[in-house]
């Protein structure tokens, strides 16, 4: 049996709802955007941002690290979810289904 298991390595999605109404506001929300860049996150859609982790401690660490850049103003959800439900998720653009990759680009050592 493989020791690399779809359960064991996690993903983490950060979605939030910030103010805009100001241009403190816009900047404090384009600073978190950057910060999550920076903590090497991809866009997913415009308030969803997505990163994989190599495990629950990697996870647990990198969670802390978004807690900290956290807005006081808005709303942020962190949700963390293994790679084998990453696996299982539909996305659809224009209407048709896209088809996920399955395989990382990213080398994990153990």
């Amino acid at each position: 049996m493989s020791t690399f298991s779809g359960y064991r390595f996690m993903w983490m999605m950060v979605m939030f709802d910030l103010p805009v109404l100001t241009k403190r506001q816009r900047k404090r929300a384009t600073r978190f955007r950057n910060d999550l860049l920076d903590l090497g996150f991809e866009m997913a859609q415009f308030s969803v941002y997505m990163k994989f982790c190599g495990g629950r401690p990697a996870a647990d660490a990198l969670a802390a690290r978004v807690e900290r850049q956290v807005p006081s103003e808005g709303h942020v959800s962190i949700l963390v979810f293994t790679d084998k439900q990453y696996g299982r998720m539909r996305v659809f653009s224009g209407g048709t289904r896209e088809t996920r990759q399955t395989e990382r680009g990213q080398l994990v050592l153990l």
